[in-house]
């Protein structure tokens, strides 16, 4: 079994390391067995770490699966929905927590046992609430829906000391313009790894496609 979160590692680290991918791939597996052959597709194109969703009964067992064979990945799990889901992905293996709104109940759960939470957040309302809380890593979601990088920018512009990691509707035309907002750490995407081509065994394209979106990162950050 995969270690528990180690306190040793600061929310802090874990966010950096984020930002220094600066894509997280959104993926969700129906089955476990295809987690090995996905994380090798990531870290060949480029993105080592990815956030698996609880949106399918193999959830956990997908962290556990690619944290015993991918360790040199930062995996989180993300649309975490209760804190029975947050401590069956701890206890799998995952180094942060992602959810998509404001829980008051799993953040405080999350902060209680030292691990990284980014919750999700649209209004300033919800960043209020964060930011009271202490937490400065916060992901914009549903991004595209709620406006998109103009109501970030505009958003964003009252929170300075907070970093964003926009979700929904991100792709590969519309990245680049998201990582040059200078709120924005890093982006959450689920068309690196579709779902469908996860199932289909497609990891070649998964690869592909990865390497597409490090390329963006890199083509931002050095014109940055």
């Amino acid at each position: 079994m995969p270690a528990e979160h180690d306190p040793g590692e600061s929310t802090r680290t874990v966010f950096d390391r984020l930002g220094d991918v600066g894509l997280v791939p959104v993926v969700t597996i129906d089955d476990a067995e295809h987690a090995t052959s996905l994380g090798a597709a990531l870290l060949a194109g480029g993105l080592p770490c990815a956030e698996i969703t609880f949106r399918t009964a193999a959830a956990a067992a997908s962290i556990e699966t690619l944290a015993e064979a991918h360790p040199e990945m930062l995996i989180g799990a993300g649309t975490v929905l209760t804190v029975e889901h947050a401590e069956a992905a701890l206890a799998a293996g995952s180094r942060f927590i992602v959810t998509p709104g404001f829980d008051v109940t799993i953040v405080d759960w999350c902060l209680a046992h030292g691990v990284p939470v980014a919750p999700g957040v649209m209004t300033p309302t919800e960043i209020n609430l964060a930011v009271r809380k202490g937490l400065g890593f916060l992901k914009f979601f549903p991004a595209e829906a709620a406006g998109g990088a103009r109501a970030l920018t505009a958003i964003g512009a009252a929170y300075p000391d907070i970093e964003f990691m926009p979700t929904g509707g991100i792709d590969g035309d519309n990245l680049a313009t998201y990582l040059r907002l200078p709120m924005v750490s890093a982006c959450g995407g689920s068309w690196v790894a579709p779902r469908t081509s996860i199932a289909r065994g497609d990891f070649a394209e998964i690869e592909r496609r990865a390497a597409a979106a490090a390329d963006i990162v890199r083509v931002v950050r050095a014109g940055a």
